[in-house]
């Protein structure tokens, strides 16, 4: 297995370091360490990231997107985390980037936009949910 990690599209929401510290390690390089979890394990941690950032590959084949009904969720103070594909119009898409799944701004503060780069862990907000 091979694990593949697209620092550009990254929207640091941190489900990788939070859900499987061993394989993905925060302050240490490299931060990645795939013998730190069994293959099943970084497969499901892997299909956690809302960016695409993180995919990996078996036998030379890349698994980057995965199956499920379209969605639009919006985390809380963070961003739009699409899920299902859309059909985006006049965007550079990053080398590697999922057209599956992928998180978009809501801050304002991206260095990335449209699609999010965590600075909203720089910049907080706090939009009050519609009644």
């Amino acid at each position: 297995m091979t694990i593949h990690d697209n620092r550009g599209i990254c929207a640091h929401a941190a489900r990788c370091t939070d859900g499987l510290k061993e394989v993905f390690r925060l302050g240490t390089e490299p931060w990645i360490d795939p013998n730190g979890a069994d293959a099943d394990a970084i497969i499901a941690q892997v299909n956690q990231c809302p960016s695409g950032a993180l995919s990996y590959s078996v036998d030379g084949v890349e698994h980057r997107d995965r199956e499920g009904d379209p969605m639009i969720l919006v985390a809380p103070n963070g961003p739009y985390a699409i899920f299902g594909g859309a059909d985006l119009q006049d965007v550079t898409w990053g080398d590697g980037a999922s057209h599956e799944h992928f998180d978009l701004c809501r801050c304002g503060h991206s260095t990335n936009k449209p699609f999010c780069s965590g600075a909203h862990w720089n910049h907080p907000f706090d939009v009050p949910k519609p009644d």
